[in-house]
């Protein structure tokens, strides 16, 4: 069966629904009966039936699903430990994967909804009269936030 190429509502719908529970474009694309990415950007780019507000609204909504995510990755403790031949041990390598998979969320998370999930930065600003002598730029950590 051909891949859509035409733009239709019922299927930039499914395509938000799916982004906004989490899942990736590319992995949306590979369903039956999905166009291909670059038909979906063309479709952006074409701004029909104000799909790019919808698509950008469900990309934010993406980053609070992964936010889910991340808890659950973080909670999974079941396979934190292996059996060895004196007892548990760590696994090393699942505990390694999770890490990534936590980091990887956190970073796209700063992209997508970067008010939300990115760093937050301070701008200090030295001035004299109306002139402005100086400035400095911080990042501002969880510590600081809470001064």
């Amino acid at each position: 069966m051909a891949r859509p190429t035409e733009y239709k509502s019922e299927i930039a719908d499914t395509i938000c629904r799916e982004l906004a529970e989490g899942r990736s474009l590319v992995s949306i694309c590979r369903d039956e009966g999905m166009p291909a990415r670059s038909t979906v950007y063309e479709w952006l780019n074409a701004g029909t039936d104000g799909f790019p507000d919808r698509y950008a609204r469900a990309r934010t909504r993406q980053a609070d699903a992964m936010a889910d995510d991340i808890l659950d990755i973080a909670d999974e403790t079941s396979f934190d430990t292996i059996d060895g031949k004196h007892g548990p041990l760590p696994n090393g390598e699942w505990i390694m994967r999770s890490k990534v998979r936590i980091d990887a969320r956190k970073w796209l998370m700063s992209k997508l909804s970067p008010k939300k999930y990115g760093d937050a930065k301070s701008i200090d600003l030295t001035s004299k009269g109306e002139r402005i002598t100086g400035f400095r730029i911080t990042d501002v950590t969880d510590d600081d936030s809470d001064a």
